[in-house]
């Protein structure tokens, strides 16, 4: 069941042009501040637990759990959204991925890893609702412009995701302050990022997008009801072909991604790096995640979503086959590798998310959005979790080498799809 539009929404409707480049600013102003809280997790969130625990088997588990974290939270933040609406939907899971960072800080100053996994969990739904936010770009955009909307809202992310891992240094500094471990520090910042952005959305994301959006494609249903008796009807099979592979190229663009980038700061660890060396590898692979948004929104836009899936396992490829022939004591191409992870999970990200906007209809769109992320965080989860014991059976390098080949499975469906059409 929908809410009807609010009345800030009603007001709008004659200009959702204007609408929407209104939602863009808040939604870019959310992201740069929840950009900050998704470094914590990714930079020193592995380096916690193995410092709890003294294993670097687990080391994985950090990374798995606040996956799974927010693949719960990706649904149930896609029916909120479904219900009432962006707005409520993205700034409860911000909050809750807010309270997460707390018992994150709380688990680390009383040395209880039952309780930093169970954080962690809670933390993840600050990843889901990042990656939600995306969708909301795309409710009013125009179908030619949907994935540079998507990519507005992406890039936004890369102000907090390159500030935040470098803070790491200084975060830990100011935690010890505290009487809080250092790695926890980053943690601080990750809670106040997420409850910052939580606040801006509730605040100001007026009107709501989907709501808005709703009550567009509504009023042009009634207007083309009345001018014409008969209607073109959608072929029911292309859009599942397209929920299905826009899925699966999100999916494996997540999974592999997430296995090598999240074994990175261990294995430079392992080798001698400290957190400020780790935490500025991240930050690049993090900018390489969203700073090129721009330019792949609008390589999507201009020659296609196919093209551009297929432009991710090559590049995801590169950046496999780049970490694994890496020196463990190469800060600058370990960096290179990362920002090659980046560019690939980008440029499948971009083009998978606009192949899903243009397929799904509106009365099903949250929802829909909210079980595929399902499936981003499970695979997320899986690579996050098989990453730490690979490298614990086989090293750094195999891990590096496998994730490059797996993502050469995009191609067939890609092939497959372009066939077909």
């Amino acid at each position: 069941m929908t809410s009807s539009p609010s009345a800030g929404t009603a007001a709008h409707i004659s200009d959702p042009v204007q609408a929407q480049h209104r939602i863009l600013r808040v939604l870019v102003a959310s992201q740069v501040l929840s950009g900050a809280g998704l470094a914590a997790g990714v930079t020193v969130g592995a380096l916690l637990a193995q410092d709890m625990l003294g294993s670097t088997s687990l080391a994985g588990l950090p990374s798995a759990l606040f996956t799974a974290g927010s693949a719960l939270a990706a649904v149930v933040v896609g029916r909120i959204s479904q219900a009432r609406g962006r707005r409520p939907g993205l700034a409860t899971g911000y909050l809750t991925g807010a309270i997460g960072s707390a018992g994150v800080i709380t688990a680390a100053i009383l040395d209880n890893p039952v309780l930093l996994f169970t954080a962690l969990f809670v933390y993840g739904a600050g990843t889901a609702t990042n990656l939600q936010a995306r969708y909301a770009g795309a409710d009013l955009a125009a179908p030619g412009h949907r994935a540079r909307a998507v990519s507005t809202v992406l890039v936004a992310t890369t102000v907090g995701g390159v500030a935040g891992p470098n803070l790491a240094a200084p975060t830990g500094t100011f935690a010890e302050a505290l009487g809080i471990p250092h790695l926890a520090g980053l943690f601080i910042l990750s809670g106040a990022a997420y409850a910052l952005a939580a606040l801006v959305l509730a605040l100001w994301l007026r009107p709501d997008p989907l709501l808005l959006a709703r009550t567009v494609a509504e009023t042009k249903d009634t207007e083309a009801t009345t001018g014409t008796t008969t209607a073109a009807v959608a072929d029911p099979s292309e859009g599942r072909g397209g929920v299905v592979l826009g899925a699966l190229v999100m999916v494996l663009t997540q999974l592999v991604m997430v296995a090598i980038m999240t074994m990175t700061p261990v294995h430079m660890h392992d080798h001698g790096h400290g957190t400020a060396a780790s935490g500025l590898v991240i930050a690049i692979h993090i900018g390489a995640m969203y700073l090129p948004s721009p330019l792949t929104g609008w390589l999507v836009d201009r020659y296609g979503r196919i093209e551009v899936a297929a432009a991710s396992g090559m590049t995801l490829l590169a950046a496999g086959v780049l970490a694994a022939l890496a020196p463990g004591d190469s800060v600058a191409l370990l960096a290179l590798a990362l920002a090659l992870l980046g560019l690939g999970w980008n440029f499948g990200l971009v083009s998978g998310t606009a192949i899903i906007t243009d397929t799904v209809p509106l009365a099903t769109r949250a929802k829909t959005q909210g079980l595929i992320d399902v499936s981003i965080a499970i695979a997320g989860a899986t690579g996050g979790m098989a990453s730490g014991i690979m490298v614990a059976a086989t090293g750094y390098p195999a891990l590096a080498l496998t994730g490059g080949i797996l993502s050469l499975a995009l191609l067939p469906a890609v092939v497959a799809t372009a066939y077909r059409r």
